[in-house]
Order: structure tokens, then sequence, then C-alpha cells
């Protein structure tokens, strides 16, 4: 079966103006809630959220007290979220980004490849539930070496991953399978994987797409020692 190789910000804003965002979760992702006290991100940490559509997993971490950057290539998402929890945001331009706040929140407007516009500087979280598996291969290659150059390097992360043949459906979500989540960022990060699961029994497409085996697979990016 053949892949979609290389969705772009065009693919995405068509996505979320047709409503077709089967990716967006009602509730916060239970991994997030399970092992993000294991990540050790300290309290008032301020932690960035690739990719981060609407989720209500924003909410879940400005809860936590810490302060929220998502990065969002459509601007109708950053809109939405504000909009589902009664906001307001304040709008102003940084960059290549309209920065989008409010709550404790904000989110950046524009191409992910464009993040070292942005000042990571006080970023001590990181967490990916939605962006690895958006990506292409070769996206996904160069936006973890771009996160590996910027940013800090006491960061420590998050990242939930899929592992499927990814000849037996077409992307996205993309596989991830650890070993390649190893490559991206083991020469940057000390991994440890926290949870590893079969989960195509709960994925009704995958199995109607006729997917063999499914796993999640949540994985710890620590500082290096």
């Amino acid at each position: 079966m053949t892949t979609l190789t290389s969705p772009d910000i065009a693919y995405w804003q068509a996505r979320w103006s047709r409503g077709e965002t089967g990716w967006h979760l009602g509730e916060v992702n239970p991994h997030l809630v399970r092992f993000w006290e294991a990540v050790g991100v300290p309290t008032g940490g301020a932690v960035l959220v690739p990719l981060c559509g609407r989720s209500i997993d924003l909410t879940w971490l400005a809860s936590r007290g810490h302060p929220v950057l998502g990065v969002e290539c459509s601007a109708q998402a950053a809109a939405e979220y504000f909009d589902q929890h009664g906001l307001t945001p304040t709008v102003r331009r940084d960059g290549p980004f309209d920065m989008y706040a409010g709550g404790g929140v904000e989110i950046a407007v524009g191409d992910v490849f464009d993040l070292g516009a942005l000042d990571l500087s006080g970023i001590a979280g990181y967490y990916d539930r939605a962006a690895l598996i958006a990506l292409s291969p070769e996206q996904r290659t160069r936006y973890a070496a771009l996160l590996c150059d910027t940013l800090p390097r006491t960061t420590r992360g998050l990242v939930v991953a899929l592992d499927y043949p990814q000849d037996e459906k077409a992307g996205p979500p993309f596989s991830v399978p650890p070993e390649e989540v190893a490559a991206l960022y083991g020469a940057r990060f000390g991994l440890s994987t926290l949870h590893t699961a079969d989960v195509l029994s709960a994925n009704p497409g995958f199995v109607a797409a006729g997917v063999t085996r499914l796993w999640d697979h949540v994985v710890h990016l620590a500082p290096p020692a």
C-alpha cells in the first residue's frame, strides 16, 4: 500500500476545515495522566507541545502549574481551543508565528519547522502525542534534529507513538517503532520505555484497513547524564 510521504501544512489545514480530526481526543490522554509525574518536569517549568491541535492535554498541563507552549499550523485549531474553554485569547505576531495566549496556554500558529525562531530557553518539558506520528520519515528526521538542536540541555520529555506494519496502511498516523525513536533521539537524550501495549482491538479503523498488529509505546526522554 502506498503511504502518504509528505503531509504539509495545506494538508492539515484542509483536514481542520473539513472537520476531519479523528485524532482529537475528548479527554486527557491517559498516558499523559499516568506517566507525566515520572517525566520529572519541575513545578512551574514550561512545556512544549508540538502539533497540539486543540487538545485538552494543554489544559491539563496548565492545571499542573506548567506554562504551556503549543505549536500548531491551523489557526482554526487554535481558535477552537480557546473557544471551547470560554477564553478570548490575546493574539500577537512573533516572527513567523501568530501567538494565541490565554489561561496559561500559548499556541504558536505557524510551521513547526520554524520552531527555532521562538525563544525556547525556558522550556523544561516536552510532550509529543501527535507530532511524530503525523510526520513522514524524512520529516521526522528533520523534526527530531530541530528539537535536539534547539531545546535546552535540561529539557525532559514524553513521547507517545504507534508501531504497526507500515505497508498495511497508509499514514498519517505513521508507524514510529521504538527503534526509530531511539535512532532519532538517542544521541541527545537518555531513553526509557515506560509502556507498551497491544491496542489493535481498540482501533476499529486499523482493523478495517487490514492492519494485523498495532502497539502503543510511551518513551521517556531524559537529559544526558
